[in-house]
């Protein structure tokens, strides 16, 4: 299709997100490996990236990266939720680009905060000082823009004429991933994402009942995306909400019980959950899907409060949990830098027991509760 140019994927960069990620994975890396030859060589690559952001990605120098769309054939959205009508106001009018994305702003303060710890492994320290304070003034921009008192979570985005969307949606909990709100008011977004509006009992909605386009047939409008809770959940568990982390992984897991062969697809309707009922299915979602399986793996990583310092070969567990229904977990072969271990978990009613079972290097497992 892409060759009878039927869709327009054959060679195309309609991405914002895609070049912040970039650096935030290279900075997960060298966190999980310790490999600083490969982050060497790899540099270039990442200031070339930064260097996009300040310049391509900023391109009215307000500070905040934003899209508009460049060709007629391409996607009017290019963030994750890249449907026509994904970006819009209270009333449901459409936003006009350039748009800025919430959730981008969070990927960019996070790719300076991973860009600025591999800049001063590789002894660029004035490099590292400035990308430290580039990130820190971009939150402090991104609260007083983006930050809907009334709302008690973040706008959507900025339109053309920098006015914010004003929506509850769940890409406020991907800046919890992020880690660019404030401590003081993660609280408030947390509550949101998991309020009746937002949560659906299976997970939580890309949009809250009650907004203008609300759907729960909808793509981006309302329906649950598994991988779009995991990086919520992850964004609680790192600002200390662990019990609501745990929440949406247990609803993630009996949701996928209903569907075919266990397979967790894309998405799913975002109708409320009813006793005895499962999720209802959207029709032409892909199941298989890579970012759906994916979720599984960040799910417990955020749940078991799992980190993992490679530099230092250390595996870290801060207050561990694991749903009523999974009494037990073993990981094998955890990557610790060069080295390896196996965990054996065991849920108990109040507590999660954690035993090495095999270790191969040097690695240390320190387990906080």
């Amino acid at each position: 299709m892409a060759t009878l140019k039927e869709v327009p994927f054959g060679r195309y960069y309609g991405s914002v997100d895609a070049t912040p990620l970039f650096v935030l994975l290279a900075g997960a890396y060298y966190e999980r490996t310790g490999d600083r030859d490969f982050i060497a060589a790899l540099w270039p690559n990442v200031e070339a990236a930064l260097g996009w952001i300040d310049r391509h990605g900023d391109r009215d120098g307000d500070g905040f990266v934003e899209y508009a769309r460049q060709s007629p054939d391409g996607l009017l959205h290019q963030g994750w939720k890249d449907s026509d009508h994904a970006v819009f106001h209270a009333d449901g009018s459409l936003a006009e680009g350039p748009i800025a994305l919430c959730e981008v702003q969070g990927y960019v303060y996070a790719a300076r905060r991973a860009a600025a710890t591999m800049a001063l492994l590789l002894g660029r320290v004035e490099r590292a000082a400035e990308l430290t304070r580039q990130a820190e003034a971009l939150r402090d921009r991104f609260e007083a823009v983006f930050w809907c008192e009334d709302l008690s979570t973040c706008a959507l985005a900025l339109d053309g004429q920098k006015r914010p969307c004003r929506v509850r949606t769940s890409n406020a909990g991907q800046c919890l991933f992020a880690g660019i709100v404030h401590p003081e008011r993660a609280a408030r977004v947390a509550r949101t994402l998991l309020g009746p509006d937002s949560f659906s009992g299976w997970g939580v909605r890309t949009l809250a009942a009650g907004e203008a386009r609300y759907s729960p047939m909808s793509y981006h409008n309302s329906s649950v995306w598994p991988h779009d809770n995991a990086l919520i959940a992850h964004g609680l568990a790192r600002y200390g909400f662990g019990d609501l982390a745990l929440q949406i992984w247990t609803r993630q897991f009996e949701a996928g019980l209903y569907f075919d062969l266990h397979r967790v697809p894309e998405l799913f309707c975002g109708f409320p959950q009813d006793p005895g009922e499962g999720p209802i299915t959207y029709p032409v979602a892909c199941a298989p899907q890579a970012w759906s399986a994916a979720s599984v793996f960040l799910l417990f990583q955020a749940c078991l409060g799992l980190t993992v310092d490679g530099p230092e070969r250390r595996v870290y567990l801060a207050r561990p949990r694991l749903p009523v229904s999974l009494g037990e977990l073993r990981i094998h072969n955890l990557p610790v830098g060069e080295a390896t271990v196996d965990l054996l978990l065991l849920r108990h009613e109040h507590d999660v027991g954690v035993t090495v079972l095999r270790r191969d290097g040097d690695v240390q497992v320190m387990v906080v509760k």
